[in-house]
């Protein structure tokens, strides 16, 4: 009975085709390629696979690859109990597939190692603290300066024992009181992680 494994087979032969230049052309392993011209499929993981070859390897020998998968599927139908392997081997794995499944393990394994590395480095940092204004530090002519400062959003931050509270975008400000000469500004910053921040501003109001 003339199968799609024949068929193939004896289009190769007649057009003088090596099984291993097709497997390279195609990027099919060559046991593959054997197993569906010897109309065996128990080397396969499933009926879409073999159909997948079917239509690269028709291309290939320039057959109809529309005809030749409503061959195998016919042919299929007459075989339902054809049992699949359940995993791809990897000896049926080519060169090409090896290798991008190699740098996708590598480029994985990097990206799991930089999220794991940021996540610790964060979680053992202090929350850093950034006074967003004002830029200037000596001042004239005002009782109060308005300083306005970023952090994290889930840290806890105090002035002179005071909870100031920043909004979703870690923004706060505190309107500081000033007296002639240097004014010590302190601002206690706590993360969610524990860890504490301190930093001092030093503003200077001259008459």
């Amino acid at each position: 009975m003339l199968t799609v494994g024949k068929i193939l087979k004896s289009e190769r032969i007649k057009k003088n085709f090596l099984l291993k230049d097709i497997a390279e052309e195609i990027r099919i392993r060559e046991k593959y390629l054997t197993a569906l011209e010897e109309d065996d499929w128990s080397p396969f993981t499933s009926k879409v696979y073999i159909s997948g070859i079917i239509r690269n390897y028709s291309k290939f020998l320039g057959l109809n690859p529309e005809k030749m998968q409503a061959f195998f599927r016919r042919e299929y139908a007459r075989h339902e109990d054809v049992s699949f392997k359940k995993r791809l081997s990897v000896k049926y794995l080519t060169p090409q597939t090896k290798k991008i499944i190699f740098y996708l393990i590598i480029i994985m394994i990097l990206g799991f190692s930089y999220y794991f590395g940021y996540q610790v480095k964060r979680y053992l940092s202090p929350p850093k603290v950034e006074i967003l204004s004002p830029d200037i530090k000596t001042l004239k002519r005002q009782d109060r300066v308005r300083v306005v400062g970023q952090t994290e959003k889930e840290a806890v931050i105090e002035i002179f024992g005071e909870r100031i509270y920043q909004n979703e975008h870690g923004v706060f400000n505190y309107d500081f009181p000033l007296e002639l000469g240097e004014n010590k500004l302190v601002i206690e910053v706590e993360g969610a992680n524990g860890r504490k921040t301190t930093i001092s501003e030093i503003y200077i109001l001259k008459e």
